[in-house]
């Protein structure tokens, strides 16, 4: 059995590369702020795939809400706790799903009654 990872790692030249409007100086700026954390691979910074899509989003928040650092950092908490609440929410709608249909109906009923 080969040993198959599935996670890519981008060094810091491909993450400047894959994002044209990302300069190296704000790069900087995100990981000193901790609003991208980097993993270290080889003593060198390793971005991962969720990387490139915050960063992404972190230059757009920048360009057309002119967030600083402080601001990026609360939206992507809030960002992330909301990613959170749905992988929550999924785990739950799978487990109920796995229930009978009696558990089912009744847990529906009073969900509706709360709305």
């Amino acid at each position: 059995m080969t040993d198959v990872s599935i996670t890519e790692f981008y060094s810091e030249t491909e993450v400047l590369a894959a994002v044209p409007r990302l300069t190296p100086v704000r790069l900087s700026g995100f990981v000193a702020a901790r609003i991208v954390r980097p993993l270290t691979k080889d003593n060198r910074a390793a971005f991962r795939r969720i990387d490139l899509a915050r960063i992404e989003l972190l230059c757009d928040l920048t360009e057309e809400f002119d967030l600083d650092d402080d601001g990026l950092g609360l939206v992507l908490s809030l960002v992330d706790q909301l990613h959170e609440a749905r992988r929550d929410v999924r785990a739950i709608c799978s487990a109920l799903a796995e229930e009978p249909p009696e558990v089912r109906s009744r847990i529906g009923g009073k969900l509706t009654e709360g709305l």
